[in-house]
């Protein structure tokens, strides 16, 4: 069979080489005789693997000793209610989001639970097509909360406010794919299927210094700073994802790094906007160019008695995952930083075809 072009938004394609050595891990882990599905978290291979796959994250992101790198379970949802645990005071707690997509708003509902939260900037009423920037966030926030790219809508925050609070981001879907001043943020997270390896662990950069100051007695498994305690091990972790992370990083740090990678990235980008800007039957929902994804591509078709016709093109070209979020409709071109702009290609040729 054939390999699939695959634009899907998550779980998503990763490197080959990542596959074929996770199979072999799978099969007998470092020569041990031991599948690393059994061995144990606490074994010194997978210690090992714990200790670079932390390691490597900040050697990308240049960043120092006063930043702690965890791999915990939950995804990316169960940092909505992490954030404002750590970060929120139990007493007359107040932060401030950027409301831009359906998983900020996930975010604002779990913050709500524990205080006060103004949404000091959204683009919800205009179904989320652009990033919000005239806004200030002031020094009364316990912290400021943004999401970096929103999946379901195909926008990206190119840049990020300087705030007078803690800085935190949700950056589940363009993790590694540009270069960033990482050391602005003070927590950094990501559901790890996104762009960086399978389902099943979520990456969490937190500057240490900032945590402990809150008041509140926050329950252990959702203690950031218990989990650097134990060295990302507090309970059994999600042994398969962190290794598959490990070596979709390693893949990404000996191909150029960050740097490389955006590269790619903005090359495929240019290819399909400059069809869909090209072609009279396509048309992005993002409303603003300057707010255009490079990883989630959403786009429709104005003429829809052309859908059958481009659907049954696409697929018969081995396209994978190009529907559209069930909440927003139309087509979704994910192009994480695994994905060949071959593929792409493939898509803006089926979408040249279609006349």
């Amino acid at each position: 069979m054939s390999k699939k072009h695959n634009f899907s938004a998550g779980p998503c394609i990763l490197p080959q080489e990542v596959f074929q050595k996770s199979a072999e891990a799978i099969l007998d882990f470092n020569g041990s005789g031991l599948s690393l599905l059994e061995i144990s978290h606490r074994s010194k291979d997978f210690v090992a693997v714990m200790d670079e796959a932390r390691a490597i994250v900040k050697r990308l992101m240049n960043l120092g000793d006063d930043y702690e790198v965890l791999y915990l379970g939950g995804g990316a949802s169960l940092q909505f209610a992490m954030v404002p645990f750590n970060l929120m005071k139990s007493a007359g707690g107040k932060a401030a989001y950027l409301n831009t997509g359906t998983w900020s708003a996930g975010a604002i509902k779990e913050a709500k639970k524990l205080g006060t939260v103004d949404v000091v900037g959204s683009s919800k009423e205009e179904n989320y097509s652009f990033i919000p920037k005239d806004y200030q966030v002031g020094n009364e926030y316990d912290y400021f909360h943004c999401t970096s790219n929103n999946t379901i809508y195909g926008t990206q925050m190119r840049e990020f406010p300087k705030v007078d609070t803690l800085l935190v981001c949700d950056m589940s879907s363009d993790i590694f794919s540009r270069v960033i001043d990482f050391s602005q943020f003070d927590i950094i997270y990501a559901g790890a299927q996104k762009n960086m390896g399978p389902a099943g662990t979520t990456l969490v950069v937190v500057k240490k210094e900032i945590l402990g100051k809150t008041g509140r007695d926050i329950p252990s498994m959702l203690d950031y700073s218990l989990h650097i305690a134990k060295e990302s091990m507090y309970n059994t972790p999600p042994v398969f994802p962190v290794y598959a992370s490990l070596l979709t990083l390693q893949h990404l740090e000996n191909n150029g790094g960050i740097a490389a990678a955006e590269v790619r990235n903005e090359a495929k980008a240019k290819l399909i906007y400059g069809e869909i800007d090209r072609n009279p039957l396509f048309e992005t929902f993002c409303t603003i160019e300057e707010d255009r994804s490079l990883m989630n591509v959403s786009f429709k078709l104005l003429d829809e008695s052309k859908k059958e016709e481009f659907d049954n093109a696409w697929k018969a070209a081995g396209i994978t995952g190009l529907n559209g979020h069930r909440s927003l409709g139309g087509y979704r071109a994910s192009m994480y930083n695994a994905l060949p702009i071959e593929s792409v290609q493939v898509l803006v040729d089926v979408m040249q075809n279609l006349k």
